[in-house]
């Protein structure tokens, strides 16, 4: 599994929008030019968000976009599946049915399946609260 553009960025366009979260709604400008990323890139990916309800968006004047949800509800797993889709370690797990002809007879299915298992319950553990927390106890270190 290797995380693509699309997932690392997703992932900051939302920790962006959790710092500025009393902010109101803010544009893709403005996020780009914080985040050294294409307007344009996040024009593709804000799509995706709001469509997993984590991204809420305004139209008109003083529109924009904001988080549709509390920083503690949104996890790191959930942003990485939305964008990314699956992400199983081979692709035998890469449904909710593994129709692999050599399932029954594989005597590594089991490690790939507990390592989905691990990064799973890694990544729904971690919330934009908990990274922008861990970002904060930085600050004081420097």
């Amino acid at each position: 599994m290797k995380i693509s553009t699309k997932g690392r960025y997703a992932l900051r366009l939302l920790i962006d929008l959790a710092q500025h979260n009393d902010s109101g709604f803010i544009t893709l400008k403005d996020i780009a030019a914080r985040q050294n990323i294409s307007k344009k890139y996040l024009e593709q990916i804000v799509p995706i968000l709001t469509k997993s309800q984590m991204v809420q968006s305004n139209r008109g004047f003083q529109g924009g976009y904001k988080l549709a949800k509390n920083i503690d509800q949104i996890c790191v797993y959930d942003v990485l599946v939305a964008t990314e889709g699956n992400l199983s370690c081979v692709a035998c797990l890469d449904s909710d049915v593994n129709t692999c002809p050599r399932k029954e007879d594989c005597a590594t299915l089991y490690i790939y399946e507990g390592l989905n298992q691990v990064i799973k319950t890694y990544l729904k553990g971690i919330t934009l609260q908990d990274i922008l927390s861990h970002e904060q106890s930085f600050d004081y270190i420097i």
